[in-house]
């Protein structure tokens, strides 16, 4: 046993075990990393498929139960398709996927295949839920049919969102145009929209195309609603000389979390000692004027920019549902 000991030790250098040694807890850390990377991503395409899902049979209950049995429709790709169903004699879920094929490809470009896979079969699902599934007409009240066939159309449109696909691609498009103009993507929408109604008007009828933008906004709305949020979040900076008190106020006053960023500035006087600190903090809208106040009362000079936040992850944060 000791002749196979040395060797052993003369084939393998003491180098070699002494390297082992210590890129081992490295290979464990990246082993328990790739575990947990692993986890995530299985979870988050279960949570992907389940709201893609859900999305399609959402926006298939507003198109069969209130939509399409009164010749009502929507703004952007999935209006463009209602509206040529009432115009063609082509069926519905023909036209989704016609309508919606440009879009994909261009999501392709712009995004990415994985995008662009998931809201294929996204806009397929919906195409055959449309054909083959038959709904009851819920109501034939035409204020009720915009206002609940524009909110799980909506619905169902941003819970496809959610999922990381789409089954109107029209936000695709805004997104590359707003790319090569001055065009912001909801500037794009509202002119795209804008002319889809005017069209609407002409060809069929304007009371028609009057419930329609009625149904387009009650659907926007709840797309908003399902991305970001009843709360929505604002960012708040202060630069004030007192930044140390009110930050003191915000984090055990208000119990707010606050991050201070060192910076360079100054105005005037001001300039000649630039050394101070930058607050940052997230509240909800409802927090806003409380903490507005409490600045004030510190230092009514100070110069306070709040700006919206889409999404927020992590922190003193609660989690969103759905996110």
């Amino acid at each position: 046993m000791q002749e196979v000991k040395k060797i052993a030790k003369k084939l393998v250098p003491k180098t070699y075990w002494n390297k082992l040694l210590l890129n081992m807890p490295k290979r464990l850390l990246e082993i328990k990393n790739a575990s947990w990377v692993k986890r995530i991503t299985i979870w988050r395409q279960i949570k992907d498929a389940l709201f893609i899902g859900l999305g399609v049979v959402m926006a298939s209950i507003g198109l069969k139960s209130f939509l399409l049995p009164n010749n009502f429709f929507d703004g952007g790709a999935m209006g463009m398709s209602l509206l040529l169903e009432i115009l063609t004699p082509l069926d519905l879920s023909i036209l989704i996927l016609l309508v919606n094929l440009p879009f994909i490809y261009l999501g392709y470009r712009q995004l990415s295949l994985g995008f662009a896979i998931k809201s294929t079969m996204a806009i397929l699902a919906l195409a055959l839920l449309v054909h083959f599934i038959e709904m009851p007409v819920i109501t034939a009240d035409k204020l009720l049919i915009a206002v609940f066939g524009g909110f799980f159309l909506g619905a169902g449109i941003g819970f496809a969102i959610r999922g990381g696909a789409v089954i109107d691609g029209t936000e695709v498009l805004a997104i590359s145009v707003s790319r090569k103009s001055s065009l912001t993507v909801g500037d794009f929408i509202t002119v795209f929209n804008v002319f889809l109604f005017i069209v609407a008007a002409i060809m069929v009828n304007l009371e028609t195309a009057m419930y329609s933008m009625l149904t387009y906004f009650s659907a926007s709305r709840t797309v908003d609603f399902l991305i970001n949020g009843v709360e929505e979040y604002i960012g708040v900076m202060i630069i004030s000389d007192f930044s140390d008190e009110i930050k003191t106020k915000i984090t055990y006053d208000l119990g707010r979390g606050v991050t201070a960023f060192k910076a360079d500035g100054g105005f005037g006087e001001k300039a000649k000692n630039p050394d101070r600190n930058v607050l940052f903090c997230v509240v909800t809208r409802l927090e806003i004027t409380k903490i507005q106040t409490e600045i004030d009362k510190i230092d009514p000079r100070a110069f306070v920019i709040q700006y919206p936040i889409k999404d927020t992850k992590g922190g003193m944060i609660k989690k969103r549902p759905l996110h």
